[in-house]
């Protein structure tokens, strides 16, 4: 058998249909490696074998004793039972007690007389020495030799624990490891020699058995930081070749031509454009001028101007021959993008029209729920070149979709974006186009490296002069109803003072699938309130506009409603004509309207960290403060809460970033960025292990530059191979 092979052996093979089926359908593991890969999430210490005479209180301990009694006791109105079992070995006695369900095996076997080894944590009840639901292993009293044999391999050892399933338990998934075990030897190794050696890593194979079943302390250590390293490393170098594939690429270079449409738009600007802006730009021109596509990752702070940059990137593209299209997420959002766009180009978004600039090119929008004509007319201005900035929603991305020369592909809001989307798009360019990916959410330096590690990355962290401070605070509208009744006083006051404000809900409502209408939800909140499903945009602007906010002009925005009427409040709501918007996410992102002042969001504790401080970017772009009211039921000691005091307690979207990222499970924020990767991140926990990921980095990229084929390092090929088949190599892309 192959050096590989033997870890692409189905489990099946060693453990039997049953086992294998539940591993598979429960675990995601189907082979000798991908068991090898499952490691224990934590171990259990039995402690060294110790007389009863002599018991530490609350350490970990094992003792080989005789049971001298067993009764079991009733309590609770006899609802609960309680096994207690009395132990000597001459030089003292130890009480054991045993719960509910775990206590029908040990009443069977723990009988007067049997000897057995028992181990667990010390502790102390009624005065008395206990030993609560100790694991256990009886013992043959008869086979002297056979009973020192198994006390010596039962004691003192690290017993692993796994991560398992209600059908699996994690000593059954331990059995399973120990007839795998064996293969550890055929680990492919992806470190090169000369680099485990000068880092001083445990070999492999050794690594593997070491965190399986480990002696001692030390070797779970060693395991960990060999095992940590190999992820970060063989996805580094993943990436690490992306980025120098895309060198090799050609494209065409875009340089900014003098007195153009850049040159004209920048001397109409009513400010001066931040440091950060400026710095930034010059990195994307930098680009730009290359001849090979630009891969850049755009990340700022809500607000920081991300817009205006990816403008002026465009309008330098436009000015050097080329076609700039936009990919945002949502029509409500492209709609949103066109319409500040063309404003800020004023008459240089009218070339070729009547009263338009003669250096000014055409600004078109593309949705799917467009008119035919205005349709066929947009297909036309990009066809032909007409036009040289196109906005649109995924409908950019249909094959009837023909541009003269595409120079720049922007995405907006990447995360929204799968890989074939984006790669349809970028292949209807007649050479690849550059590409400019903005993030609103502001990504930790180690996930930028681990997740988006094939984009260059540029920061926006300055706000533009002008933006204004946003106080937020939560409202606990359970424990103090009178704080909701201040928020909506303060709703007044900001809309008396000539400002607008937001109020946003999770969820629409008067859904006909939404479990049976109002009396039903109505039925269920008053059984059991912490089940009353989340608050609606219709109900609550109802509510609104007969109660505490009457008299206001109140408006609803959804994403059920016709896009025709979607854009028409949209529109009323940047004019001013409309005092609150009462809306779901549908307002996350690009929103701007510099007047609206004051936000409170619904159930904020339904809402992600991150998604809370998109929200609240939508107030304060004006010269009056922002107020954000974060609306809340939750419990004053729930995570929900803290997670609410965080998000009030700092505008930094990194570090709020970092909250949300410890505080989910971090596939959940890779998201879909590690789809696929089914065995890449099981050891390495991205926000904590950033030096071993810049460190892996600085590696990969030297080992990648030096040899881009790996021809000289077959075993990380390998691995590589292993790890990125096809489906899985896409979700490189994905950044």
């Amino acid at each position: 058998m192959d050096r590989v092979s033997s870890f692409d052996e189905p489990l099946k093979k060693l453990l039997g249909g049953a086992t294998a089926k539940v591993m598979a359908e429960h675990l995601g593991l189907h082979t000798v490696g991908d068991l090898l890969h499952h490691y224990p999430r934590r171990y259990e210490e039995r402690g060294k074998l110790t007389a009863l005479a002599d018991l530490p209180l609350d350490e970990h301990v094992t003792v080989v004793a005789q049971v001298a009694d067993a009764r079991i006791l009733m309590f609770n109105n006899g609802r609960g039972k309680r096994l207690e079992v009395t132990l000597t070995d001459g030089s003292g006695r130890l009480q054991l007690v045993f719960f509910g369900h775990g206590v029908h095996k040990p009443h069977k076997e723990l009988l007067p007389g049997r000897q057995a080894m028992f181990a667990g944590k010390v502790s102390v009840f009624n005065r008395k020495m206990q030993l609560a639901h100790p694991t256990y292993q009886l013992l043959d009293a008869s086979d002297a030799d056979e009973a020192t044999e198994a006390v010596d391999a039962f004691a003192g050892r690290l017993l692993p624990i796994y991560p398992a399933c209600k059908q699996l338990d994690s000593w059954r998934i331990a059995k399973a490891v120990d007839a795998v075990l064996p293969s550890a030897r055929d680990a492919v190794d992806p470190l090169p020699a000369a680099l485990r050696e000068g880092r001083g890593f445990t070999p492999l194979p050794e690594a593997l058995l070491k965190v399986h079943r480990p002696q001692t302390k030390a070797d779970i250590e060693d395991a960990k930081a060999r095992l940590k390293w190999d992820e970060a490393f063989v996805l580094q170098v993943a990436l690490a070749r992306r980025r120098y594939a895309e060198t090799q690429l050609p494209a065409a270079a875009r340089r900014p031509v003098a007195d153009g449409l850049l040159d004209a738009f920048d001397a109409k600007l009513p400010f001066t454009l931040t440091e950060g802006q400026e710095k930034v730009s010059k990195e994307i021109f930098g680009d730009l001028a290359t001849e090979h596509p630009m891969h850049r990752l755009l990340q700022g702070e809500v607000g920081s101007g991300k817009t205006m940059v990816a403008l002026r990137a465009m309008l330098a593209v436009v000015d050097a021959g080329g076609q700039a299209a936009m990919l945002a997420p949502t029509e409500v959002l492209a709609q949103q993008h066109h319409r500040s766009i063309t404003e800020m180009m004023g008459e240089l978004a009218e070339g070729g029209m009547l009263g338009g600039s003669d250096r000014g090119t055409k600004v078109v929008l593309l949705t799917g729920s467009m008119g035919t004509a205005a349709r066929r007319q947009a297909l036309l201005d990009l066809v032909t070149g007409e036009a040289g900035i196109v906005i649109g929603t995924h409908a950019l991305i249909e094959d009837k979709v023909q541009f003269h020369d595409l120079g720049l592909v922007v995405v907006d809001e990447q995360h929204r974006f799968g890989v074939e989307q984006r790669d349809a798009l970028r292949s209807k360019g007649k050479q690849p186009p550059h590409l400019l990916v903005m993030t609103a959410t502001p990504i930790p330096r180690t996930v930028a490296m681990t997740v988006f590690g094939d984009l260059e990355t540029s920061v926006l962290d300055q706000l533009p002069a002008g933006r204004s401070p946003i106080a937020s605070h939560v409202v606990p509208a359970k424990d103090k109803p009178h704080f909701l009744a201040r928020a909506w006083e303060r709703v007044r006051e900001e809309v008396e003072n000539g400002h607008q404000a937001y109020v946003v809900c999770p969820r629409i409502g008067d859904d006909a699938d939404e479990a049976g209408g109002k009396a039903a939800k109505k039925k269920a909140a008053e059984q059991d309130p912490d089940k009353r499903p989340p608050l609606a945009v219709l109900e609550i602007a109802d509510e609104l506009r007969g109660g505490a906010l009457a008299g206001l002009s109140v408006e609803v925005l959804h994403g059920r409603m016709h896009p025709d009427e979607k854009d028409d409040v949209m529109r009323r709501f940047a004019a001013g004509d409309v005092d609150v918007l009462v809306a779901t996410t549908v307002i996350e992102v690009g929103v701007n309207v510099p007047n609206a002042t004051a936000m409170v969001i619904m159930d904020a504790d339904r809402f992600g960290v991150s998604q809370l401080h998109q929200l609240r970017g939508r107030v304060g772009r004006g010269s009056a403060p922002g107020l954000c009211l974060l609306v809340s039921e939750a419990h004053e000691a729930s995570p929900a809460r803290a997670r609410l005091s965080a998000v009030a307690a700092t505008l930094d979207g990194f570090e709020l970033s970092r909250i949300d990222l410890e505080q989910r499970r971090e596939g959940d924020v890779l998201g879909q960025a590690q789809s696929g990767v089914r065995s890449s991140l099981r050891m390495l926990a991205v926000i904590d292990d950033e030096e071993v990921i810049a460190a892996a980095r600085e590696e990969a990229v030297a080992i990648v530059a030096a040899d881009p084929e790996l021809e000289h390092l077959p075993e990380l090929r390998t691995v590589l191979t292993a790890l990125l088949d096809k489906e899985r190599e896409e979700y490189l892309d994905k950044g």
